[in-house]
C-alpha cells in the first residue's frame, strides 16, 4: 500500500485525487484549509490536515504534521485563478494571492516534503497549466496566473537537482470541468486524474524536471 499526500484537497481536482487513490486502496493524507473542506477528506477515509497554502505561517507547520513519513506520491494541487489582463495592472492583493497559493506556497512546501519522497524513492507532481507555456501564450487573460505557473514551473525544475532521489514534475490537468475550466471543458475531473495517476505511476528518472500534459506529454516549448 502506497502513501500518497494530497496538498490543496478541499474540492476539485484535490479532492477527486484522494477519490480515486482511496479506491485503488491505498493510504492517503490530504490538506484542506477550512472544516467544511477537512470533512469531505474524512468521509473519503483520508488523513486530513489543516493547512492554507495562501498562508505562509499555516504551511511551515507541514514538516512537524508529516513527521517520520515516506511519501510514495506527493501533488501539490493548490491553486487559484485570477482574472485580468497586461491592460490593466494587477492589484497587490490579486497579485500576493496567487503568487502565494501558485507559486510560494509550493516552494515552501517543498523542502518540507521533498525529503519524505525521495526517502520513498517517489513521484512530486505540481499541478501547473497548459496556459504557462512561455511560447504559446495567444492572449493577456490571466497573465498573473500565466507568470505564477510559469514560474512554478522554473522551481520545479530547479529543485529536482537539489532532490535527485525523487521524481519531480509540473504537470497541467487538462482542460477540466472544474469552477475554473467551465462546464464547456472536455475534460471531466475523474478522467483528468485518471490520466494522471497513470502518466505518474509510468514517469522515469530521465523525465523528473520536466513540464508534462496529463496523458505524458512533454511540453518542450515553456
Amino acid at each position: 500500500m502506497a502513501t500518497v499526500l494530497v496538498i490543496g484537497a478541499s474540492r476539485g481536482i484535490g479532492l477527486e485525487f484522494v477519490g480515486q487513490y482511496r479506491e485503488a486502496g491505498e493510504r492517503v493524507i490530504a490538506t484542506a484549509r477550512d472544516d467544511a473542506g477537512l470533512a469531505r477528506l474524512r468521509e473519503l477515509g483520508a488523513e486530513a490536515l489543516r493547512v492554507d497554502v495562501a498562508e505562509p505561517n499555516s504551511v511551515s507547520g507541514l514538516a512537524w504534521q508529516l513527521e517520520g513519513e515516506k511519501i510514495d506520491v506527493a501533488l501539490y494541487v493548490a491553486g487559484v485563478f485570477p482574472q485580468g489582463s497586461a491592460r490593466t495592472p494587477p492589484t497587490r492583493e490579486a497579485f500576493d494571492h496567487a503568487m502565494h497559493a501558485n507559486l510560494l506556497g509550493a516552494m515552501q512546501v517543498i523542502p518540507q516534503v521533498a525529503p519524505l519522497v525521495e526517502a520513498a524513492h517517489g513521484r512530486f507532481a505540481f499541478l501547473s497549466s497548459a496556459m504557462a507555456q512561455i511560447a504559446g501564450v495567444s492572449d493577456s487573460r490571466g497573465w498573473v496566473y500565466r507568470a505564477s505557473k510559469a514560474a512554478l514551473n522554473m522551481a520545479v525544475a530547479s529543485a529536482q537537482h537539489d532532490y535527485p532521489e525523487a521524481i519531480l514534475v509540473a504537470i497541467s490537468p487538462g482542460w477540466v470541468q472544474t469552477d475554473m475550466g467551465g462546464a464547456s471543458a472536455p475534460l471531466s475531473p475523474e478522467r483528468s486524474v485518471a490520466d494522471m495517476r497513470r502518466t505518474l505511476a509510468r514517469l522515469t528518472p530521465r523525465e523528473g524536471g520536466r513540464f508534462i500534459d496529463h496523458d505524458g506529454r512533454p511540453f518542450d516549448g515553456w
